[in-house]
């Protein structure tokens, strides 16, 4: 997928790992300067910059749960690069919970993970937008998970907060248009340590599951958000499912 991403500028949230380290690397591989946002990986955003492709990386840390932190980086960006062309929120949390232990679900973890699947996103955004709005032709990619549609996921929680992510998404859409393009990118069981617990086998299994019978890798998921900064250039508003088929089974 060639894409000459030249002189852009690319934030991406939880990229000391998974998802977002992968597609920190593409962005950088298509010659756009990353800014790596992280919260407790320092160490594997600073080995994660030295890794990547070109000059002028750098890595900030973002807690989800502080807006203050989005306001911080923004201001950071502006700064020291004078913009911002993509903007990826691949940073989230979950915690295991079975669907039908209502009781487990209790509120800390309901706000927890409500904060920091969709508070913290849009508390980037719109840290981020006036930034953004400024270069005419910008992207915001959401991770977004197919738990949003299908309601089957790591917890109830977590189904509920990607769904308002997707939603958000839409709204943000009109809002930010013509200068900012908004979009979603919905896995399933990708081949991280995100879900607690979940290890390469259980992974697998799910996979055979699926009728591509293929384990979605967290470069996979970066292609997906690589096509929709390069290549869906009148895709807004809308979300590309990239989960082996396992949404149809």
């Amino acid at each position: 997928m060639p894409a000459d991403l030249a002189g852009k500028v690319a934030f991406v949230t939880g990229a000391s790992s998974g998802i977002g380290a992968a597609t920190a690397r593409s962005l950088a591989e298509s010659g756009a300067t990353v800014v790596a946002g992280y919260n407790t990986g320092a160490d594997r955003a600073a080995a994660l910059i030295e890794s990547l492709r070109g000059n002028g990386h750098m890595a900030l840390r973002l807690r989800l749960e502080e807006s203050r932190t989005a306001d911080s980086a923004a201001a950071n960006v502006r700064g020291t690069l004078g913009r911002c062309d993509i903007l990826v929120n691949s940073a989230g949390f979950t915690r295991p919970i079975p669907h039908g232990n209502l009781d487990a679900l209790d509120d800390a973890t309901m706000d927890a993970v409500l904060t920091a699947n969709v508070r913290g996103p849009f508390s980037v955004i719109r840290a981020f937008a006036p930034l953004m709005r400024e270069t005419g032709d910008a992207v915001i990619v959401n991770v977004s998970s197919i738990s949003a549609f299908t309601g089957s996921g790591s917890s109830i929680a977590y189904c509920a907060a990607k769904a308002a992510l997707d939603t958000m998404s839409i709204s943000l859409a009109r809002v930010l248009g013509p200068e900012i393009r908004v979009l979603c990118v919905s896995p399933a069981a990708v081949a991280t340590d995100f879900v607690a617990g979940r290890d390469r086998a259980a992974i697998e299994k799910i996979a055979e599951n699926t009728p591509l019978k293929t384990v979605v890798e967290p470069e996979d998921v970066a292609l997906a958000v690589m096509a929709c900064v390069t290549h869906l250039r009148t895709a807004t508003g809308t979300r590309i499912v990239v989960d082996g088929g396992r949404h149809i089974v």
